[in-house]
């Protein structure tokens, strides 16, 4: 064929493919995604005198800047809503934050509201309409007195102490440690990588002799407390999407009171990282939004200014409600 033919011919075939990708256009199969997601985080109740002058909520700024590093914004919830309001705010965000702390797991206020949107996560990721939540440290311990209709909480002390995870056959499986690197898995069960600050927690003999735990968590990894108790450290739900810690990811990289052992190592910070990344991925799953900007707008933290609590808390930072 003469170099006028081949091209003649080249042309032909290019027309003839192009004409058929016209007639039959590529379909993406591609789960929608809402990259603007929104995670609630509930506030906490003030019961330290220094802290009184301030507010009668707060949200440690750390917890913020972890779920913003993450790639979303957050969105502060109070404690004295009424229901009707909590289900109006499910409706809008795209995940839900319990963060650490001190109070009663089943009748304070904090655990009444963490309630109503826990069943509510329940009901709205059976319809498919998925909806994700995180606790840490005491977050955790309520999502498992939810999970369990009961409180499993006994003395696991590991009061200011970093220490590596005892990872079990489960995390190498999980969605929660799903592409960390293989170095940094290595590291988790090697190096003192989690920020531990509990006195209470759920023993893994607790754990596994609840039949509600067992079939409804996997058990990521667990711990050895001060006084040699067994404790459950990470838990991932096996068909829900959550997730909780008995240690304080968030610390890695937004607290440095030089009192506290803080990890801030560069796995330390990399593990950090992934976690606060890993989370906001799982909200932006849900497409739960406001009704229209200005909403959206007033609703954020960014509408709070934080207060320098360094002199007199373990946090550089508190924002006040």
């Amino acid at each position: 064929m003469s170099n006028t033919g081949f091209l003649t011919h080249l042309c032909l075939v290019l027309a003839c493919c192009f004409c058929c990708s016209e007639s039959m256009p590529t379909v993406l199969s591609q789960e929608l995604v809402n990259d603007r997601p929104v995670i609630g985080v509930l506030t906490q109740l003030v019961s330290d005198e220094a802290m009184k002058p301030f507010g009668r909520t707060y949200i440690p700024a750390s917890y913020v800047k972890y779920m913003e590093s993450g790639g979303s914004r957050v969105m502060p919830i109070r404690l004295t809503l009424s229901t009707v309001e909590y289900e109006n705010i499910f409706k809008k965000i795209n995940g839900l934050l319990l963060i650490g702390g001190a109070v009663d797991l089943e009748i304070s206020d904090f655990a009444r509201v963490a309630k109503i949107f826990y069943k509510l996560a329940l009901v709205a990721n059976d319809a498919g309409d998925f909806f994700p939540i995180w606790g840490t440290c005491m977050g955790m311990q309520l999502l498992t007195v939810l999970v369990a209709g009961e409180n499993l909480l006994t003395s696991t002390m590991a009061e200011n102490v970093a220490m590596p995870l005892n990872l079990t056959s489960e995390a190498h499986t999980s969605k929660m440690f799903e592409g960390f690197p293989d170095e940094l898995m290595k590291a988790l069960t090697q190096e003192p990588l989690t920020g531990n600050f509990h006195h209470y927690g759920v023993t893994v003999k607790a754990f596994q002799e609840n039949d509600k735990l067992q079939s409804f968590f996997s058990l990521l990894s667990t711990n050895v407390a001060e006084n040699g108790t067994h404790f459950v450290s990470t838990l991932e739900g096996k068909r829900y999407p959550f997730y909780g810690v008995q240690w304080h990811p968030e610390v890695n990289r937004f607290q440095w009171n030089r009192k506290l052992n803080f990890p801030h190592s560069p796995h330390a910070v990399q593990l950090s990282s992934l976690l606060a990344q890993f989370f906001v991925n799982e909200g932006r799953r849900s497409l739960h939004q406001f009704d229209n900007p200005e909403e959206e707008a007033s609703s954020l933290i960014y509408n709070y200014t934080p207060v320098y609590a360094g002199n007199f808390t373990g946090y550089e930072q508190l924002y006040f409600f």
